[in-house]
């Protein structure tokens, strides 16, 4: 499969489109590399470190630092055991009006754009992008896309789709073996065959289900569900489940040595446990990856 690579990205005639002047200023507390319109760009190895994250863990330092309302459930989902890792690519539809939909097509067609507003956004995704979708919890005719534009996302992602509202061509998208799709239904009903949709937003801070998104979100979608990062905590949230995967197997070997008791090791450490940990983790971490050597050596406990 061949991914396609960042390209700049067009400014699309839909009614709102963050500039780039607000889309950082919305994003603010990202400090890293950005797309030419200003969506973060969540490095691929912070990516590829996510793809171990629980929801749970993340959920505890997003609940942690404020943000309540990340994590969407009650899904239908194209795996048993799903595994969606990208960088959030927004959009969102209200039922179709003709006075405005006249003005989006025009100013479409006036820009040499081909085919319609989806076609549009989907047009300007790229590798490890997530296209995230708000179709009103629409499930009959919502047909956000059917096998031939799911093989066209998953081309230029190689990740998967998280669409509140209903697609199509089930046989033909479960053909694309680690295309991992979240949505609501599918049904085999095209978007214009009860009540056309449009597309009002791209890459605008949208909802999903009890769920906020944000351009440049970290969508990290499991069997629980589907929870959105905002870009400047993804390594906080990756580094944090690191430590406890650490924590746990330090754990696991002192109740096999019979060191310490499971009531011990289940409840808060006491100092002496903690200070075990912190020499067992320095004695381990040659055996680590660099990333996770250097998150070591930064914790406050660090042993020089």
């Amino acid at each position: 499969m061949t991914t396609a690579q960042p390209t700049d990205q067009k400014a699309l005639p839909l009614p709102f489109v963050l500039p780039r002047e607000q889309m950082v200023a919305y994003t603010h507390q990202y400090e890293g590399e950005r797309f030419s319109d200003g969506r973060p760009k969540v490095p691929g190895a912070v990516l590829e470190r996510m793809k171990a994250v629980t929801i749970e863990e993340a959920w505890a330092v997003l609940d942690e630092k404020g943000y309540h309302s990340q994590h969407q459930g009650n899904w239908t989902v194209t795996h048993e055991n799903p595994l969606l890792v990208g960088r959030a690519v927004t959009c969102n539809f209200i039922h179709h009006r003709p006075d405005l939909g006249d003005v989006v097509e025009a100013a479409g067609k006036a820009q040499g754009l081909e085919g319609r507003d989806k076609h549009w956004v989907m047009d300007q995704l790229v590798e490890n992008d997530v296209i995230v979708a708000d179709l009103l919890d629409k499930q009959i005719g919502g047909g956000f896309f059917g096998d031939n534009l799911a093989n066209m996302i998953h081309q230029k992602t190689g990740t998967g789709a998280v669409v509140w509202g209903g697609t199509r061509d089930l046989a033909g998208v479960l053909a694309l073996e680690d295309f991992v799709v979240f949505n609501r239904n599918w049904d085999p009903a095209t978007s214009a065959s009860y009540g056309q949709t449009m597309i009002i937003g791209y890459n605008t801070p949208i909802v999903i289900g009890r769920a906020s998104a944000m351009a440049g979100d970290v969508v990290l979608g499991l069997r629980e569900g589907v929870v959105f990062i905002p870009a400047h905590l993804a390594l906080e949230v990756v580094e944090r489940s690191e430590l406890t995967r650490r924590k746990d197997t330090f754990g696991f070997e002192r109740l096999k040595s019979g060191v310490y008791t499971g009531g011990q090791i289940d409840a808060a450490w006491t100092e002496a446990i903690s200070s075990d940990f912190h020499s067992w983790a320095f004695e381990k971490i040659d055996t680590l990856p660099p990333e996770q050597q250097e998150m070591l050596r930064r914790q406050p406990w660090a042993i020089q």
